[in-house]
């Protein structure tokens, strides 16, 4: 899913492009992506564009009279900047925003649909879609700190609930607890103000150096290689692989359609943490260090 380095970098390319133009046509062919009634869609054609925001993981596009659209891509959803009436490909095309010197196309990859386009009117409008999360590159450290300890979460939970912190997710989240050194299951209640003061300069270090990364893979062109998984992450994406900081093999716990990723000893003193299923699985034999890891794969070779 797309998160606040992609999401600021898509809307800077799209500052560059629509900014001040009208809006003189929206295609919509998704059955399942406009979320909204009223305004209808079509209020949107021919008003000019007077601001983009980012609101949350959203993508909010700012019109005359007040009108806003707001894309949530979720986990595949991306955006296209294409020639005037591109023809909309059935199978992955969403919906085209017409634009006299060029389209916005937005995709969706994969069967299901879960991209949403709202079409809703003011900053109230707005606000009801907005989950309240913290601008955490705004945040002075004491303020990061009040929200972070506000309910007692493990840290991945907690990083990645956007009505605690505004554009983190899955991966942004493993790259900033890998950066602060910090188990993904410590618990935000039992930090000490040195793990929570590293954990607020991580999260800013880490978020800035992305989105100042991602500009410069763009070269000023609109960004195509919008993806969770990169080659220069340090443990997202990569289990099984060398951790950068110590050589350690990244680990990995799997829930759902997710999994986290991190460095064993880096962040949780040479322990590895219970994947919920396989753990279960294997109750009492579950590897509790690297060692026992490294033993039980030797023992099945």
């Amino acid at each position: 899913m797309p998160e606040l380095p992609d999401i600021t970098v898509y809307i800077e390319a799209l500052e560059a492009r629509i900014l001040r133009q009208t809006l003189e046509h929206v295609r919509v062919v998704g059955p399942f992506l406009l979320r909204t009634a009223s305004p209808p869609i079509q209020a949107v054609e021919g008003k000019t564009v007077r601001e983009l925001r980012r609101v949350g993981k959203r993508i909010a596009i700012g019109l005359q009279d007040d009108l806003w659209l707001v894309l949530h891509l979720m986990i595949a959803g991306r955006l296209h900047w294409t020639r005037p009436g591109v023809k909309l490909a059935p199978k992955r095309a969403l919906a085209a925003f017409d634009f006299s010197h060029g389209s916005l196309l937005l995709t969706e990859a994969g069967s299901q649909r879960r991209a949403s386009l709202h079409v809703v009117q003011g900053e109230e409008g707005l606000r009801e879609l907005d989950p309240g999360g913290l601008d955490v590159l705004a945040a002075d450290l004491a303020t990061f700190a009040a929200r972070l300890i506000a309910s007692n979460h493990t840290l991945k939970r907690a990083l990645t609930d956007p009505r605690l912190f505004s554009g983190i997710g899955n991966a942004y989240s493993d790259e900033i607890l890998h950066r602060a050194q910090l188990s993904p299951v410590a618990l935000t209640q039992r930090l000490g103000e040195g793990d929570i003061a590293r954990l607020h300069d991580a999260t800013q270090r880490v978020l800035t150096e992305w989105v100042e990364r991602m500009r410069g893979e763009a070269h000023g062109e609109f960004p195509e290689n919008v993806t969770a998984f990169r080659g220069a992450m340090a443990v997202h994406g990569k289990y099984g692989k060398p951790c950068p900081r110590c050589g350690t093999k990244v680990q990995r716990i799997r829930y759902a359609s997710n999994e986290t990723n991190y460095c064993p000893q880096c962040q949780t003193g040479g322990k590895l943490l219970a994947d919920r299923a396989l753990s279960r699985l294997m109750k009492q034999d579950w590897p509790r260090t690297l060692e026992e890891l490294e033993a039980l794969k030797d023992s099945r070779k």
